[in-house]
């Protein structure tokens, strides 16, 4: 009698697990938050995971925030109040949502941090993102191989300035980390100089990776170091990515660099703007980070925790948010070039010829 009280006491403990597992129904809504609709590539990365989400059967609430914390944290908790019970967050800035994804985690609801990591909340569920570190060392390694630093002195040094992404993205730890890591060996040895100085990730920063605010910083190292084609000589500006890129570029252009003598200059996203700048000689790279990939990805982590199973990950070193590592997937990144863009992105379908025209 006893072993049959048990039996039942314990299929009665598994009941509100099973039970929950079916609540998550292909009815209710999966949350998708993004930061803003101002950048391209958020653009893309909601519409391909609204598209891909769709087509697996389930319903959409597909949220853009404008860059603005307040309105992001509303959304979320909107989501969670309509009882959403998986969802998908783009922080705008990883360290804020904390308070509402308590909320979350006391109702049940599962967290995949999308390509930003999450900060200081144990309410994350899993991570999906691009191997960001990697992003960083591409970068870092194209600059070594671009200005030859493998084979200069220090009596013809290579001359560089940097740039980074928003102080509140804990992702510029790994594009601005890879990148050091590559490039910092160069300037210890006296091959690189950065003729400003300013090589700290605090002093390389973009508040929200904006264009104008990288242009700004570029225009006053112009004017500050006397940099143009009749004056010091520039040969590269490291950047994270293509909007700050965009604000470097315009900068650059407006001091009178032309194709024939522009530096080079790194990006990330493969932007529009920033694949026809590559066309026209003014960005000499981009890493492409294809959102279908990881929007596929995501979605295959929706459908194992649908099915109350866990998800496919590849990481449980790298990334600890604060509250310990957070279970990740990392998509791989490749790079863009004048001399590839037609294949990585015309070919696969990812924009049309027309688009960059």
């Amino acid at each position: 009698m006893k072993k049959i009280v048990a039996v039942m006491l314990a299929g009665l403990m598994l009941a509100p697990s099973v039970f929950a597992a079916k609540k998550i129904s292909k009815k209710i809504p999966i949350g998708v938050s993004m930061p803003t609709k101002e950048l391209q590539r958020w653009n893309q990365d909601g519409a391909n995971m609204k598209e891909q989400l769709e087509k697996a059967g389930y319903k959409v609430d597909l949220q853009y925030a404008n860059n603005d914390i307040a309105m992001q944290t509303s959304q979320i908790e909107n989501m969670v109040t309509k009882g959403n019970k998986i969802l998908v967050i783009a922080s705008i800035d990883g360290s804020a949502l904390k308070a509402v994804l308590d909320q979350a985690k006391r109702k049940g609801v599962k967290v995949i941090a999308y390509d930003r990591l999450i900060m200081n909340s144990d309410a994350v569920s899993y991570y999906a993102t691009f191997d960001n570190y990697k992003v960083g060392t591409i970068q870092g390694n194209f600059l070594v191989d671009k200005l030859n630093l493998k084979n200069r002195t220090k009596a013809d040094p290579a001359y560089i300035e940097l740039f980074t992404g928003s102080p509140d993205d804990n992702n510029i730890n790994f594009f601005f980390g890879g990148a050091m890591d590559i490039l910092k060996p160069s300037i210890d040895k006296g091959v690189l100089v950065v003729p400003s100085g300013q090589t700290t990730k605090a002093q390389c920063a973009t508040l929200n990776w904006s264009t104008e605010e990288a242009q700004k910083r570029m225009e006053n190292l112009i004017t500050a170091q006397g940099y143009g084609p009749n004056g010091k000589r520039l040969d590269a500006v490291y950047s994270s990515n293509d909007s700050c890129a965009m604000g470097i570029t315009n900068a650059l252009v407006a001091a009178g660099y032309t194709k024939a003598n522009f530096p080079i200059i790194t990006g990330q996203d493969c932007d529009k703007p920033s694949v026809k700048n590559m066309l026209a000689g003014t960005q000499a790279m981009s890493i492409f980070k294809d959102t279908r990939t990881l929007a596929a990805k995501v979605v295959g982590m929706v459908d194992a925790l649908m099915q109350g199973k866990k998800p496919e990950i590849n990481d449980t070193k790298t990334y600890n948010n604060g509250t310990g590592i957070v279970p990740s997937y990392l998509c791989d990144p490749v790079f863009a070039t004048v001399d590839n863009y037609k294949t990585l992105l015309i070919d696969s379908g990812y924009y049309k010829a027309e688009d960059l025209k």
